[in-house]
């Protein structure tokens, strides 16, 4: 039987992003993430490729966190027949629901906008799925209880146990025939200011593992940084826009503006959350908060108003929105997609970067091919809706604030299990996924290989 058992990479293999991984067994299929590619047009266009296999011959999903690149593909899984559930943790299933919604909009919006302005290759242009197909994906969520073992028609077991990157966020371990298959998804760093730190994994034959920071260590957290560019830019009377995820990085620069308005480091001035999603996902953070979530930090339940700044404003309109384009004052746009790929960071950009009182600040893993590492790498132009925009304010980059673990907190949490058959090192680019798989061979003693897309193994 084992030997009928199959790892299929359908994504995030030499690429941080697209997560689909497709185990085969003689009875069943199952997807663990259905994830979008983001970043290079290479990349992207993936996504409207058809899959190497048909989705109503995929019997169940497991999503290991809400973040699009583990599970935005699931609307377009469903449009082309997936009828199956999707297994995931309950804060996951509610900040799916909000990220997927969001997703299918800016879809349909970017699809109008180029209808409407004609720079769209296709005519007309199409979204890659709408809001029907995201309703139908969020009805197909079906929550299992962290550490709660769960089985998947009956022949695949499934544990999810929490894996500390953002609220709800899990690394699946998966009995395939006797065989233990551990896949990480995305796993947080140990000084996570909000959660817990991981738990610690259990043995497995098969481990897919993910590389984002891979060749990489952390900046120590220091706040130097960006309590330096807040005081600098608003010194000259400019605006500091900060792209940041939706989910989970909103509510920590929240919580580190707020104390670093305490600690008076930096001046008071308004601070726009300026994302709808944004806002719906603070609401499920405070919920968590509220009822002492167990993946939260013990010093931060019970404590939801610490992590607001005196001036707090949000801003869920679009009229609101684009009264932020030309607010007429110092203040702090804190605002959606944290790699400037889509939604109303887009026209923030188009504003404040030809004016160099402003300062951006990009607070995050930036993926090849997107706007944010184009400002990371310096651009002195970038591409938005069709023009190019000068880059004249002042761009700052820093990785102090970012929910993954980095390399060497990786190996930590892998150390404590016994060597796999086989480590599959997946979600990062090229060189960070073969740095980490070096680590893992020269440090622990594995096996440890990096995948291509499209590759088949057994298991």
């Amino acid at each position: 039987m084992a030997g009928h058992n199959s790892l299929t990479f359908l994504g995030a293999a030499r690429t941080v992003t697209g997560s689909k991984f497709l185990v085969d067994t003689e009875e069943l299929r199952v997807m663990i993430d259905c994830g979008l590619f983001q970043g290079e047009r290479l990349w992207r266009r993936r996504n409207w490729e058809p899959l190497t296999v048909d989705p109503a011959k995929v019997d169940a999903v497991v999503i290991t966190h809400a973040h699009l690149d583990h599970s935005g593909y699931l609307p377009l899984l469903v449009r082309n027949g997936f009828t199956g559930p999707a297994f995931c943790t309950p804060e996951t299933a509610e900040l799916a629901a909000i990220i997927l919604r969001d997703s299918a909009h800016i879809a349909e919006s970017d699809a109008a906008y180029a209808n409407v302005h004609g720079y769209s290759k296709h005519e007309p242009a199409l979204p890659l799925y709408d809001s029907g197909d995201a309703e139908k994906a969020i009805a197909l969520l079906t929550t299992v209880a962290h550490d709660t073992p769960t089985m998947i028609g009956g022949e695949v077991g499934l544990e999810l146990r929490s894996a500390g990157h953002i609220l709800g966020s899990a690394y699946a371990e998966l009995d395939v025939g006797g065989s233990r298959l551990l896949v990480s998804g995305d796993i947080g760093r140990p000084g996570h200011p909000l959660l817990l730190p991981p738990e610690t994994p259990h043995d497995a034959e098969t481990v897919v593992v993910e590389s984002t920071y891979g060749n990489r260590l952390h900046e120590a957290e220091d706040d130097d940084l960006l309590a330096d560019t807040i005081t600098r830019t608003v010194g000259r009377d400019g605006v500091v826009l900060m792209p940041a995820f939706a989910v989970d990085r909103t509510f920590v620069l929240l919580m580190i503006l707020a104390r670093l308005e305490n600690e008076g480091r930096i001046p008071s001035v308004p601070v726009y959350v300026d994302s709808p999603m944004a806002l719906r996902a603070l609401e499920v953070y405070e919920q968590a908060i509220a009822k002492h979530d167990p993946q939260l930090r013990l010093e931060v339940t019970g404590a939801s108003g610490q992590y607001r700044p005196t001036r707090l404003r949000l801003a869920p309109s679009v009229e609101e929105s684009e009264k932020l384009n030309r607010p007429g004052k110092p203040c702090i746009i804190v605002t959606a997609s944290g790699m400037a790929t889509g939604g109303r960071v887009l026209h923030h950009l188009t504003h404040q970067l030809p004016n160099a009182r402003n300062s951006v600040i990009l607070t995050g893993f930036q993926v090849p091919g997107t706007r944010g590492r184009a400002l990371a790498d310096g651009a002195k132009q970038i591409k938005i809706h069709g023009r190019y925009v000068p880059v004249l304010a002042e761009v700052q980059m820093t990785n102090a604030y970012s929910a993954h673990a980095d390399a060497e907190q990786m190996v930590q949490w892998l150390s404590g299990m016994k060597p796999p058959e086989t480590a599959y090192v997946v979600h990062g680019e090229e060189d960070a996924a073969r740095a980490l798989a070096a680590r893992l061979t020269d440090d622990l003693g594995w096996n440890a290989v990096v995948p291509r897309y499209l590759e088949r193994v057994r298991l």
